[in-house]
């Protein structure tokens, strides 16, 4: 059975405390996610996915509740412990690519390791390295308004994989790709979960993308609603009970 890499138990994140306009967003969200698992979390707009998807990439502090990444609690880290954690452990690809406009691919690419303290000569091999498994060997001193949309997401895929992260966190990522695009940006999420055994969270409102994922948790107004699985893979990532009775250990009906 896969490690956990995630817990989160009875997380609530509200905004406005102690004001007439106090607003409860997270309603006690509790989930596991272990190693190697490519998870999707569905849900319309509105549904709390955006403050879900910030609080797991560590982007911000729930309100009440705990979050473990690795074992490790979050909750009492500095701004600064954050930053270097999300550096080093989270790869962000969002559906708007995020892509600085007057820097080559390569260099983009190349950001997060000047951060991490990267030699230029170990920057620019690997950014190199990650530009050709995505298929952009021949765009790397493209600027950002040179590519098309598919293969800007491609970069930023690149560039979420430059310091080696453990989790993949997907923020809609083919949402503003045409479908034959988006098959490809799909196909190189699998690769990575398949070959290099990446942890891959997808946050998404497609319920056909979200068909292709180990394990499918349902969001609506703020909790979880309903949970399932798809493909005889997706066992490996269950707790034992489960597999054998095929029970379900972190849904809310």
């Amino acid at each position: 059975m896969a490690n956990k890499i995630i817990e989160m138990k009875n997380v609530v994140k509200k905004y406005y405390i102690g004001t007439p306009n106090e607003l409860t967003i997270l309603k006690g969200i509790s989930m596991d996610v272990y190693e190697g698992e490519f998870l999707s979390i569905v849900g319309a707009s509105g549904s709390g996915k955006s403050t879900l998807m910030n609080i797991i990439g560590v982007l911000d502090r729930p309100t009440e509740g705990t979050y473990l990444l690795s074992g490790e609690n979050v909750a009492g880290m500095s701004e600064n412990a954050l930053s270097d954690l999300r550096n080093r452990r989270i790869g962000f690809v969002f559906q708007t690519f995020n892509l600085i406009p007057r820097t080559t691919a390569l260099k983009n690419v190349e950001l997060p390791m000047l951060y991490a303290g990267y030699s230029r000569r170990e920057r620019t091999h690997r950014a190199m390295e990650l530009l050709e498994m995505v298929g952009m060997g021949d765009r790397v001193k493209h600027l950002p308004n040179e590519l098309s949309g598919g293969q800007k997401q491609r970069v930023a895929i690149a560039r979420a994989m430059a310091n080696n992260p453990d989790i993949l966190l997907a923020d809609e990522p083919t949402g503003a790709l045409d479908t034959q695009t988006g098959r490809m940006v799909m196909d190189i999420f699998h690769k990575l979960n398949r070959e290099q055994g990446k942890t891959i969270i997808l946050i998404t409102h497609n319920p056909e993308l979200a068909a292709e994922t180990h394990r499918i948790l349902t969001l609506r107004d703020g909790q979880f609603v309903g949970e399932s699985r798809s493909g005889d893979d997706a066992k490996e990532f269950m707790p034992l009970w489960e597999q054998e009775e095929g029970g379900c250990g972190t849904c809310t009906y």
